[in-house]
């Protein structure tokens, strides 16, 4: 699964997508599957809510590199990101993971690392939540797709299908998102890389045929009033 995808891996997605949700997901999964050295950095100077950073001092106790804010809070709501994001990105030790702010105007930290990244080992992974606007037909997709390429300066290699209500996300909420994705990749050929989905609200069998690596999760972000 995770050990697959290339060293460098870029998460983004439309506001509400769950990206931060997913990458915290996915490096703890990272993190479980490989030996070496594993880095995470919440580049999310977007949004003070949901950010990768709170949960730093638990990734931290799993031998997990946390970059974040030079500034030292995990939630001032404060444009401020460190320049040590860059050194994953160049030590080949690493297994990377960059978790972007919401949108094109998130994309635009990575001009700092620009000049150093190596694209052949760069993936570069859209979250997509089909109920969220903007991202609710195929059509929308794509547009949003494109906005995020022109920003960020490089191709999406893959969607991750976070189609839910929170808690109120059944089966038939993947399968929607899997509709409108599939009709995405016949246009465009970008394949859906994993189908993402919290275990404990989903009570009912995972649907058969969706595109993409099932990729179940746990709650992180989100508190359990919420």
């Amino acid at each position: 699964m995770v050990t697959d995808d290339k060293r460098i891996r870029i998460i983004t997605g439309h506001y509400g997508s769950g990206k931060t949700e997913f990458s915290v997901n996915y490096i703890k999964k990272l993190r479980e599957s490989v030996e070496g050295k594993v880095a995470i950095a919440d580049l999310d100077i977007v949004n003070v809510y949901f950010r990768s950073r709170e949960k730093k001092a638990e990734m931290e106790e799993m031998g997990i590199q946390v970059i974040a804010s030079n500034l030292d809070t995990a939630v001032a709501d404060v444009p401020a990101v460190s320049g040590a994001m860059t050194m994953p990105v160049q030590n080949k030790e690493y297994q990377y993971l960059i978790d972007l702010g919401g949108n094109d105007v998130g994309t635009l930290v990575l001009g700092r690392i620009k000049p150093v990244i190596d694209h052949t080992e760069t993936d570069f992974f859209m979250v997509v939540n089909a109920y969220r606007p903007g991202t609710s037909t195929p059509e929308g997709i794509i547009e949003q797709m494109e906005i995020l390429e022109y920003a960020a300066g490089m191709k999406v290699t893959g969607f991750v299908n976070n189609t839910n209500l929170v808690r109120e996300t059944t089966a038939d909420c993947l399968r929607h998102g899997d509709e409108l994705l599939k009709e995405v990749t016949k246009r465009t050929g970008v394949p859906v890389k994993y189908v993402a989905y919290v275990k404990e609200l989903l009570t009912e069998e995972v649907p058969e045929g969706l595109s993409g690596e099932l990729f179940p999760m746990e709650f992180n972000m989100r508190k359990t009033w919420m």
